[in-house]
Parts: structure tokens; sequence; C-alpha cells
């Protein structure tokens, strides 16, 4: 439904959506960070910022946090 609605990039914190979902076939973007703990993420917002800038259709990104 994200792309449907236009959406190109997910973000989540879902470190078993790689496994439950095929990505294989989507132009959604998805960016998983490997953290839930807000303190932590808040450290790394510029290198999410800036990876946000750089992944492409299709792609599929973790993120150590």
């Amino acid at each position: 439904m994200a792309e449907e609605h236009g959406y190109q990039l997910l973000i989540t914190t879902d470190q078993s959506l790689r496994h439950q979902q095929d990505l294989a076939k989507r132009r959604l973007a998805v960016m998983v960070l490997m953290s839930t703990a807000w303190p932590r993420i808040r450290l790394r917002t510029e290198e999410i910022r800036n990876l946000v800038g750089e992944i492409g259709p299709g792609e599929f990104v973790e993120v150590t946090i």
C-alpha cells in the first residue's frame, strides 16, 4: 500500500521485515534501524539523513546503531 500511495522509503526498526516480506520486486526502499532506543538513534540522525538521500528504489539498508 505504501508504494500505491507514492511512498519511496520505509524507515523501520522491524529487523524481521526482510524475512517476512518479499522485497525483491518492490520499488520502495527500506531502511532498518537496528535499534529501537531513541537516545541511541538520535545520536545518528545525521548519518540516517545522509542515507535517506542516497538509498535508491528497491534497496534495503540496515543501519547499525
